[in-house]
């Protein structure tokens, strides 16, 4: 028995490292496409590529508060959930906020920069997203860490189609379509995610005291 209770704890210890690993991986990926994807919205002028870098940033958030409750309890890593889809709540709204504020005066953004810098991330996101993709059933920390990764593939591939139309169309309204189709799904994805994680802190609260 006690042969055994080592082995599970060895193999647990070997998760936990593989698992911070991975989540410091992402965490570097999103902050630097961050950076990347709101300067090149800024000059761009483009509603959908602010929304994704936003994206990148609020992900860099929720990787790092990922790994501070790593080997916490499995209610701390349901209180990182619940983060996370508050985080996906507030930039869902500053994303329908800055798309409103254009609708005045839409003028044209770039779509070759647009196009060059989604793709980009696209590439960033597609390697996040299958270190995690092997990660997406441990716990309920990992599970949301994954769906954000998920989405933001999503994202960036709304990002090209808003590129090509904005080019097609030579108009604003399909980039800020796009982004407000970004927004809706943070938002979406956000009410699932709050949902889980309320739901497991109420069942961790529910358990005896030991």
């Amino acid at each position: 028995m006690d042969d055994c209770c080592e082995a599970k704890a060895s193999e647990l210890i070997a998760l936990r490292d593989r698992q911070r690993r991975v989540l410091v991986t992402v965490l570097g990926v999103n902050a630097a496409m961050f950076l990347l994807e709101a300067g090149a919205g800024l000059l761009a002028g483009s509603t959908a590529l602010l929304g994704d870098s936003l994206d990148m940033a609020g992900d860099a958030g929720v990787y790092a508060f990922s790994l501070y409750v790593l080997q916490r309890s499995g209610v701390w890593r349901a209180r990182a959930a619940l983060a996370k889809g508050l985080v996906m709540v507030a930039f869902g709204v500053g994303v329908l906020l800055e798309a409103l504020a254009k609708l005045g005066s839409p003028a044209v953004p770039s779509p070759e920069l647009i196009a060059g810098v989604g793709a980009l991330a696209l590439a960033a996101n597609g390697f996040c997203f299958a270190l995690l993709f092997a990660h997406r059933g441990d716990d309920i920390n990992l599970r949301s860490t994954w769906l954000c990764s998920r989405n933001d593939l999503i994202a960036n591939c709304a990002v090209l189609v808003a590129a090509a139309l904005v080019a097609f169309f030579a108009s604003a309204w399909p980039d800020i379509l796009v982004g407000v189709g970004i927004a809706a799904l943070f938002l979406r994805t956000a009410a699932s995610v709050l949902r889980e994680s309320l739901s497991e802190i109420g069942r961790g609260r529910s358990l005896p005291a030991r």
